[in-house]
């Protein structure tokens, strides 16, 4: 099945000239991980591919053109909008709709909410999320181990998760930077998990 409107490479050859080298191979290196993980957890591993390679697509706009985009075409919560590293996360899933002709909601909600993620994300969604955290091309190894272990040992997805947000809140207090109340939420949400 078709995802986009246009072909694999055209996406990657439109990521090379719109992304910076690094965002580039991250993007390529998610699509290899949700791939991977869509095969473990029985999901359409092509659907993984494409929005594992799309979910980045708005990361080196710059910033005053993401708050265009989100103020013309968007409603995004002020909380996320005061964080800005998560803006390309909203408009990634607008731009994949007018830019590459996706209609796949998953593969757009994937996108949307894989920075902060959402209560109650769906097992694609959760691989989107993770693959983007773990893709090894220019994660660190060591960053989330515990993560990797709960998927590639255990297969779940969920303790996965909360792995993944323990850190990502510890990182967000140590470096004083803005913690969304919904990352507070699903936190709190998955400690039912652990």
């Amino acid at each position: 099945m078709n995802y986009t409107k246009i072909s694999t490479k055209e996406i990657t050859d439109w990521l090379k000239k719109n992304l910076n080298e690094k965002r580039y191979n991250h993007s390529i290196g998610t699509a290899q991980c949700a791939k991977e993980l869509a095969v473990l957890f029985g999901i359409n591993p092509e659907k993984a591919y494409i929005a594992g390679l799309l979910h980045d697509c708005a990361k080196c706009f710059p910033d005053d053109k993401l708050r265009e985009i989100i103020e013309k075409n968007l409603d995004v919560d002020p909380m996320e909008i005061m964080s800005g590293k998560t803006l390309h996360a909203s408009v990634g899933a607008y731009m994949v709709k007018k830019e590459f002709g996706v209609e796949d909601e998953e593969i757009i909600s994937s996108i949307r909410w894989h920075t902060i993620g959402k209560l109650n994300m769906t097992p694609f969604e959760k691989i989107i999320f993770l693959a983007d955290k773990i893709e090894p091309i220019t994660r660190d190894e060591n960053y989330l181990k515990d993560a990797k272990r709960f998927l590639y040992e255990e297969k779940n997805l969920d303790k996965a998760m909360f792995e993944s947000y323990k850190e990502t809140i510890k990182s967000l207090v140590e470096r004083e930077l803005i913690i969304c109340p919904i990352t507070i939420d699903i936190y709190n949400q998955l400690l039912n998990v652990k």
